[in-house]
């Protein structure tokens, strides 16, 4: 048993990158295939994770739940109500372009933040909501995050092979046009707003998942896990080191940058404790600095979109526009 125990932290770490991969899943339909540039990822995962955690907890007195549903009811309908909030924030917010829909998309993920911190009968305030039943939770330990790993695994395998075989289709071509040369696909007789409204919800659909599944994990949620460092920011370091539009590579960036963040924390732990809680900003600088380089010298990403590696040696083999024949 000692040896079973010894691979709990491994197994917890598995789990939050299987986690974070379907929030960076959801990041690279709409970046990485659409170009929309969403920095409210903590204002979806906030709306999954408090919807499955009133769906499926027990009855309090002084707060909205207690419908003790079960567990893939609960995930399920965070999946729907995500779409359902990304359907207006989507046909406001994606009037505007590049910097300008980040800025609306973060004011979007700060009314979140500020409404579950100060509505006490939806969300908890800053209690948060507590007792949300954890799939597998009557087993020991050990088995009990084992089994749940399985669980998040083959929901993150499911949601990346749907994604996948979006991508190939007429549907991800479409995107990937839209994004590349958006005059070209109008011309074409392409309805962007509707498209780009498509890409747009369907990534907030899965930015509910990965909230919903980190809900039933720690069994309950508090305003503290939608902090935009950890649920924005540091979901696009991963996608933009593992190589936007290619969702192998999104995984491998989810793997490294989680690891190397909850390594560091693991060690910052181990330092005295008026140093530790100072050295635990050292990983953010790690994380930023391990970004700069890959931009530096691989700017596309470790995996590169598969067109944008084609584009680069294309551009690589051709002559200077100025060289004269």
């Amino acid at each position: 048993m000692d040896i079973i125990s010894a691979f709990n932290y491994p197994v917890y770490l598995a789990i939050f990158i299987c986690i974070y991969g379907c929030l960076a899943i959801g990041l690279n339909v709409q970046w990485g295939f659409a170009g929309l540039f969403n920095a409210g990822i903590a204002g979806f995962f906030a709306v999954g994770a408090y919807t499955t955690s009133i769906l499926t907890s027990s009855d309090l007195p002084d707060r909205l739940g207690g419908f003790d549903l079960p567990v893939p009811v609960g995930i399920l309908g965070a999946m729907i109500l995500s779409g359902i909030v990304a359907w207006p924030v989507g046909k406001i917010c994606l009037r505007f372009r590049g910097d300008y829909l980040a800025i609306v998309t973060i004011g979007f993920a700060e009314v979140v933040r500020l409404v579950v911190r100060s509505e006490h009968w939806l969300t908890g305030s800053t209690s948060g909501i507590s007792n949300v039943p954890r799939p597998f939770g009557n087993l020991p330990y050990t088995q009990a995050q084992i089994a749940y790993l399985a669980l998040t695994g083959g929901i993150l395998f499911v949601a990346y092979l749907l994604i996948e075989c979006q991508s190939v289709s007429p549907w991800g071509r479409i995107m990937r046009a839209i994004r590349d040369n958006e005059g070209a696909a109008a011309a074409m007789g392409k309805n962007i707003p509707f498209r780009r409204l498509q890409a747009f919800i369907l990534g907030a659909t899965l930015m509910g998942l990965g909230g919903a599944l980190y809900a039933h994990l720690n069994r309950g949620v508090t305003p503290d896990a939608i902090d935009p460092m950890i649920a924005s920011f540091l979901i696009w370091i991963m996608v933009i080191l593992g190589g936007s539009g290619n969702n192998r590579g999104v995984l491998l960036g989810v793997m490294i940058v989680w690891i190397i963040w909850s390594a560091s924390e693991l060690m910052t732990d181990q330092l005295p404790t008026e140093i530790a809680l100072q050295a635990k900003y050292g990983r953010i600088f790690l994380i930023g600095l391990m970004l700069q380089i890959v931009l530096r010298f691989r700017p596309e990403g470790l995996l590169p979109e598969p067109l944008s590696e084609l584009r680069i040696r294309e551009n690589k083999d051709s002559p200077p526009r100025d060289t004269v024949s």
